[in-house]
């Protein structure tokens, strides 16, 4: 997973999730095999709905574009139980990877996905780093993620980094 492609083949994933947004669609494979627990973590969230209509909240454009928990008027979603980190499953934090956001407890993530629009190698697993675990790749859609990446961000109450404008989630279903 290199995350360099604009458009890689499905072939090599066990799951493929749309994100439909409000800037165009990303195709995201998923990486059951080395990411179990997170894929299906996703999986559950996309399936129950719980990202339809959430938005893209936190956007560094160099470094990563973050959605999964907030609706537009900056509301948490409630979240199920979060899930053990898989961080040592040899994939990087590269361009083009999705991984699971999490607060500084390595086994806090819930539904907040960040997609990393750098090689964020800093970010992958070391000692002493706990890492975060990427769970899959951005297959089609990049130039979706590129628009995503170079919005205008401000702060909306103590979320700094949120678009100006809203990108929100409209769907995310499994293909």
């Amino acid at each position: 997973m290199t995350g360099n492609e604009d458009t890689v083949g499905e072939s090599s994933y066990t799951d493929v999730v749309v994100l439909k947004t409000t800037k165009g669609e990303i195709t995201i494979g998923l990486d059951g095999e080395k990411a179990p627990i997170t894929v299906k973590n996703f999986i559950e969230y996309v399936e129950s709905g719980h990202y339809d209509g959430t938005v893209f909240h936190r956007v560094i454009p160099t470094f990563m574009i973050q959605g999964g928990g907030f609706t537009s008027d900056a509301r948490q979603k409630k979240t199920r139980t979060p899930i053990r980190l898989e961080s040592t499953n040899g994939l990087s934090n590269k361009r083009g990877t999705i991984a699971m956001a999490r607060t500084n407890e390595p086994n806090s993530a819930t539904s907040q996905f960040f997609i990393n629009v750098v090689d964020n190698d800093n970010l992958d697993n070391s000692p002493g780093n706990p890492g975060y675990a990427v769970f899959g790749q951005v297959i089609s859609g990049m130039d979706v993620v590129e628009r995503i990446r170079t919005v205008k961000t401000t702060t909306r109450g103590f979320h700094r980094d949120w678009p100006e404008d809203d990108i929100v989630i409209e769907q995310a279903y499994v293909k």
